[in-house]
């Protein structure tokens, strides 16, 4: 495994490296628990998609980064000089991006429920479009964008009903969603139609994410089949074609020895296919191409990130089960808790050797379910071993929490063996710097 990704690699001291650079040294540099993400490989994955839109359809699109995935404005800046776009699902992350002077014409700004104060942000920094999901946000975006003297471009987002195999909680285009107007039901027909009367609103187009961590290419192109029949219906019932798609994101990482690892050739065959079912669907109907859209950000930060932890207390259950405690936990990797994720962990100082046992990696809340995990193999390891657990790049530091009041650990982007912070660490300060403690309670 390690061999076959060029992010990761074993030196001469059977020491883990990520991006050239000695995780023990990255741990007696910046502490741990750290993260640690190789800037070459969100920079290749950025190109991949990039490219490969230029290649295989004319460079009729443009890719947005999904700032959910991982949000700091070091991440926007590489997006900004690779050229790619940026989708934001907040104004913390439209602030984010704005911070570190990103191109607001190649922002897309997502949400369910896009506040008031979101809105005014997204069009006074002028986003380049605003994806639509409830009346009460059109009625908002058309009102809003009317007192500015100014029309936003707007997208529709549509539930095609496409069923990916993941894990129930990342699917978002069952009949069961919060998001998105249902093609099934005629909703997302009758929103259309309703959009398309606003003087304030440009519409684009529609739409459509299907979940997240997903292998099989043909829901990709069963998504894009069932978004251009209803651009077509949609062409004959209102008389509105679209010319722009976003077919959203999901392309599925490796976290284990079970999952696939697609590398950059892999995904860009799922493009590829992806693409090329949307060029035979506009010919097979008649329709003209639509501008596409794509949002990976799990695929392009994923597998470039590790987190490093020292291991402190071990408890041994006869007969149940190996604890390996761990100076993380929940508050910076919360994804075992609300999925059940699954993760690959290496002893970073012992890398080279062998694992001789099964264990389970404890956090250091106070819950019973913290845990990264219970399914690691490993060598026997001792406290103060550096263990790093793999594919974190996405949704660890983006979902991380100061539950118990622990610091969020810092961020550092490795670069040909050169590691510098893009987050600080945090301090105790930071903990109460928000607190207030009334007159009367002195």
């Amino acid at each position: 495994m390690m061999n076959a990704r060029k992010t990761f690699r074993i030196n001469s001291l059977g020491h883990l490296t990520i991006g050239g650079a000695d995780c023990c040294k990255l741990a007696e540099q910046f502490q741990t628990p750290l993260y640690a993400l190789d800037e070459q490989h969100i920079r290749n994955m950025m190109r991949v998609y990039r490219n490969t839109i230029d290649d295989e359809y004319d460079g009729h699109g443009l890719v947005l980064y999904a700032s959910k995935a991982l949000c700091c404005t070091a991440i926007c800046a590489i997006a900004k000089q690779e050229g790619i776009g940026i989708d934001v699902v907040s104004g913390g992350e439209l602030y984010t991006a704005m911070w570190a002077a990103f191109p607001a014409d190649k922002i897309v700004m997502h949400g369910n429920n896009k506040l008031p104060h979101e809105i005014e942000e997204a069009l006074d920094h002028r986003v380049g479009m605003i994806v639509l999901d409830a009346y009460s946000e059109a009625d908002l975006v058309d009102r809003t964008a009317a007192q500015r003297g100014m029309v936003q471009d707007v997208m529709i987002r549509i539930n095609p009903g496409v069923e990916a195999h993941t894990h129930a909680y990342v699917q978002t285009a069952t009949p069961d969603s919060k998001f998105g107007f249902s093609v099934a039901n005629g909703s997302a027909e009758a929103f259309t139609a309703y959009v398309l009367q606003k003087k304030h609103l440009r519409l684009h187009g529609f739409h459509c994410h299907i979940g997240s961590q997903i292998f099989e290419k043909q829901s990709f192109v069963l998504a894009v089949r069932k978004n251009l029949a209803f651009v077509d219906a949609v062409k004959q019932s209102l008389g509105f074609e679209a010319d722009a798609l976003n077919m959203g994101g999901g392309f599925g990482i490796w976290y284990a020895d079970d999952d696939a690892m697609i590398g950059v050739e892999g995904y860009r065959a799922y493009l590829t296919a992806l693409l090329a079912a949307i060029k035979e669907e506009c010919s097979l109907r008649g329709l003209r191409r639509p501008f596409v859209y794509l949002e990976p950000g799990r695929s392009v930060v994923g597998e470039a990130g590790i987190t490093l932890y020292t291991v402190g207390a071990i408890k041994e259950i006869p007969s149940v089960r190996k604890y390996l405690a761990i100076d993380g936990g929940m508050f910076d990797n919360p994804r075992y808790a609300l999925y059940q994720s699954r993760y690959t962990a290496v002893l970073a100082n012992r890398a080279a050797e062998q694992p001789t046992e099964l264990v389970a990696i404890a956090g250091k809340c106070c819950e019973s379910g913290d845990l990264i995990g219970t399914q690691f193999h490993l060598p026997k390891a001792k406290e103060g071993d550096l263990l790093a657990v793999l594919s974190t790049g996405a949704y660890n530091y983006s979902m991380a929490s100061n539950y118990n009041r622990n610091l969020i650990p810092p961020v550092v982007l490795v670069n040909e063996g050169h590691a510098e912070y893009i987050v600080k660490p945090q301090t105790y300060e930071d903990l109460v710097r928000n607190d207030v403690i009334p007159e009367r309670l002195k």
